[in-house]
């Protein structure tokens, strides 16, 4: 597994797993502040991805403690789609055990506009959640074990998209839900 915090650490794709501390974030930084993480079955290795992400986490900086975290499973070519579910559903629903709120992105999921999905952060805000978690699903989807732990269950569109496109589109949605509800000019 490899997770980054990123109000914290920075990584630094010289060995993909190397992290540099960059600037100390300290807890109380954010007090009563909701902790989000975004969870992935896979790894993110294109640079366009992790540059699109940087920018909007920067952007997001001070408004919420975002956390990436790859699980970095593989799916054997040996093992049948069933079998990868299961296998990355075992992970998943370890990883997600302690998160007040947890959301999986699925294509089958409810769809939301942006202003509705500003509107579900702000009542989790309101009611005083302290973690929500994001699971983005490998190529085979989530088998229904971790559909049954969801709290929430979104899609960001019908169309079936590469985990890390999905990751890099839900950073951007989660700023510009931060800019509704604060009220900044981005969301038009």
């Amino acid at each position: 597994m490899f997770c980054v915090w990123l109000t914290t650490w920075l990584c630094v794709p010289s060995n993909k797993l190397d992290l540099i501390r960059l600037l100390p974030v300290e807890d109380a930084a954010y007090p009563g502040v909701m902790k989000i993480t975004i969870l992935s079955v896979g790894r993110v290795r294109q640079k366009f991805v992790k540059d699109g992400e940087a920018e909007y986490l920067q952007r997001l900086k001070g408004a919420f403690p975002i956390e990436l975290c790859e699980l970095g499973l593989e799916a054997p070519e040996s093992l049948r789609a069933v079998e990868v579910q299961e296998r990355e559903a075992d992970e998943t629903l370890k990883k997600i055990k302690g998160y007040e709120y947890r959301v999986i992105l699925d294509e089958r999921g409810k769809h939301t506009s942006s202003e509705e999905f500003s509107r579900l952060l702000d009542a989790r805000m309101v009611a005083g959640t302290r973690s929500v978690c994001f699971v983005i699903g490998g190529a085979f989807g989530f088998s229904e074990r971790v559909r049954q732990a969801a709290d929430y269950i979104l899609s960001l569109s019908s169309l079936t998209m590469p985990h890390q496109l999905v990751r890099l589109v839900l950073v951007e949605q989660i700023y510009r839900a931060h800019t509704i509800i604060r009220g900044i000019r981005y969301h038009k």
